[in-house]
């Protein structure tokens, strides 16, 4: 058996992960942490969180748990401001969480599930990345990932909310990494 050597180091990284206590983010944090990252968990229940951190330090890693409903501003700043208190800096921000409540067709969407999908989905990334990001720019340094879905390509006949807040979140990573990247 032919062991692979690994492709990255993340030793001394510090990574949050939004929405990291299943699915997509929980196998981003899992294997960040396996590459040596520091990890912070996050989601809206604090217990899943603590399952997933005593996870990753079980085996070996270093994560620490910060609960947090990306919908809610001071949250989403308590997120940023409790990771860079406890380790100091954020090196890698990772926009995964991402909310869903409706299903069915376009023209029956709610104006509160509308704005729910949107405000999570995309407004939340806006203020994850108003935070991160600059202090990455001043070291010179970082990395932001926005999780997006096939949806954000394709029309659906009953995701379609959704599908528009994640080409959304294509347009705004291209923005941002036009505004942020040289930096």
């Amino acid at each position: 058996e032919t062991i692979m050597p690994s492709l990255f180091d993340l030793t001394g990284k510090v990574t949050i992960v939004t929405g990291s206590t299943k699915g997509i983010g929980l196998a981003i944090a899992t294997r960040m942490a396996e590459h040596g990252a520091t990890v912070v968990i996050s989601s809206r229940k604090a217990d899943a969180c603590k399952e997933v951190a005593d996870g990753i330090v079980k085996s070996g890693g270093d994560a620490h748990v910060i609960p947090c409903n990306i919908s809610r501003r001071a949250e989403v700043d308590g997120l940023i401001a409790g990771s860079i208190k406890h380790y100091g800096k954020v090196d890698i921000l990772v926009c995964n969480a991402a909310v869903n409540p409706y299903y069915g067709p376009l023209l029956d969407i709610t104006d509160e599930a509308f704005d729910k999908i949107m405000g999570s989905n995309v407004k939340s990334n806006i203020w994850l990345c108003s935070l991160a990001i600059p202090p990455m720019a001043a070291r010179g340094k970082g990395s932001v990932v926005i999780v997006s879905s096939i949806g954000g390509l394709r029309g659906s006949t009953v995701i379609g909310a959704y599908g528009i807040s994640k080409a959304a979140d294509f347009a705004l990573c291209r923005s941002l990494a036009g505004e942020w990247g040289p930096k």
